[in-house]
């Protein structure tokens, strides 16, 4: 193997380097004595440095192995947040790999996690909208847990529904608004009631579109259709009995036409 290859190249370097040391050493003239001693030294210094450099990986494989645990460990929460199913680690793996993949893996869970509490924050919002103008209660879920995707589609379906009541009640209301705005006109009648002023003067996207209100606005319309057809009634008997009396006062038709346009 290529890394066999490199050590004994590493070995035959110290050799070398030993080699011409002694070479040196015996020109220079330095005794046997103080060349044990400096042999030794330069022993030491080599093993500080093989100590130091196998310490380093050592420490390497220390922290892949608890970052693995760890990953593990947030892994196993997030998949029990997330109601998945627990994730699968492949055992055959280097340590290296298999800290990559648990570390990626993690990092697209809590992903996962950050964009459904973000999802579910802005559909409560949606929601706490809805419910103070249709004043419905909210939708039942709980805003501490990590909601799953079938809650959250539930949950934007029922906004949908509710969306669509709140336009249909919403045109409900702007329609009879409209023929009581006209009505009231025609009756010569002011908005009396808090209930009327609110109908008549206030926002259309103000007014509250709860059942009781769109009942009330049903109600008020069908009161100023009686009073209508309870005056045209009226007006129809006293035109009936002015037609009466001029025929018997036997009034001339010019007469009868200046009036008319009353």
């Amino acid at each position: 193997a290529l890394s066999e290859v490199l050590a004994a190249e590493a070995v035959s370097c110290l050799n070398r380097a030993m080699a011409a040391l002694r070479d040196i050493w015996e020109e220079i003239g330095i005794p046997e004595e103080q060349r044990l001693e400096r042999t030794d030294v330069v022993k030491k210094h080599i093993k500080s440095l093989l100590d130091m450099m196998v310490a380093e990986e050592e420490n390497l494989k220390e922290r892949l192995l608890k970052s693995i645990a760890l990953c593990r460990k947030e892994l196993d929460t997030l998949c029990r947040e997330l109601q998945l199913d627990p994730f699968e680690v492949e055992e055959e793996t280097t340590i290296l790999q298999m800290e990559k993949n648990l570390r990626t893996r993690v990092e697209v869970m809590l992903k996962q996690k950050r964009d459904r509490k973000q999802e579910l924050k802005t559909l409560q919002e949606q929601d706490r909208d809805l419910c103070d103008i249709l004043c419905t209660t909210p939708f039942c879920i709980d805003s501490n847990a990590v909601p799953s995707l079938e809650e959250l589609d539930r949950y934007r379906r029922h906004l949908a529904s509710l969306t669509a009541e709140k336009e249909k009640r919403r045109e409900e209301f702007v329609s009879s608004k409209r023929q009581i705005i006209l009505l009231m006109e025609e009756l010569d009648h002011t908005p009396d009631t808090s209930f009327e002023r609110d109908v008549v003067c206030e926002d259309e996207e103000a007014f509250c579109l709860s059942t009781d209100n769109i009942a009330a606005l049903q109600n008020l319309l069908q009161q100023l259709e009686a009073r209508q057809s309870l005056n045209e009634a009226v007006c129809t008997e006293l035109r009936s009995r002015i037609v009466a009396l001029w025929e018997r006062l036997q009034v001339p038709v010019e007469e009868r036409e200046s009036y008319a346009v009353h």
